[in-house]
């Protein structure tokens, strides 16, 4: 793991005093082969963050991808999110960046019920979700 702060690496506690026959079998495996997909999983327990006091830093992880201008004719717009891993983003962030708008024009677009969702768009989310962006 690369620090963001001093840029040096780091080993991480995955498992604390607990003797190899009790590990199951498939994680043994996995952790033998660097399996990347496992250390995705790991990096995002909350167990091994606070056990190795880490936060991940999710800058310019995420992007939405709109298809160009094929929109820009539409008078509403259905989005679907999908999240392949867990990243938790700001949507009012990810729909103004997606859709070339600044953060204060999407905020308007929700006060004026242009821009709805079935969840709410402040604060962060990390899964899945839909919004309907009607111009």
């Amino acid at each position: 793991m690369l620090c963001t702060a001093c840029g040096a690496t780091a080993k991480l506690t995955v498992l604390e005093r607990m003797n190899v026959r009790c590990v199951r079998p498939e994680l043994l495996d996995r952790l033998h082969d660097n399996d990347p997909g496992l250390t995705a999983e790991l990096l995002q327990d909350p167990v091994v963050q606070r056990r190795n006091r880490i936060a991940l830093d999710w800058d310019d992880a995420w992007r939405l991808d709109t298809g160009g201008s094929d929109h820009q004719d539409c008078e509403v717009i259905d989005v679907s999110v999908r999240f392949a891993a867990r990243i938790p983003v700001r949507p009012v962030r990810l729909i103004a960046e997606g859709c070339g708008l600044s953060r204060a024009e999407v905020e308007r677009l929700i006060t004026e019920g242009r821009l709805v969702s079935a969840v709410s768009l402040g604060g962060r989310l990390s899964d899945d979700f839909t919004f309907t962006l009607k111009r």
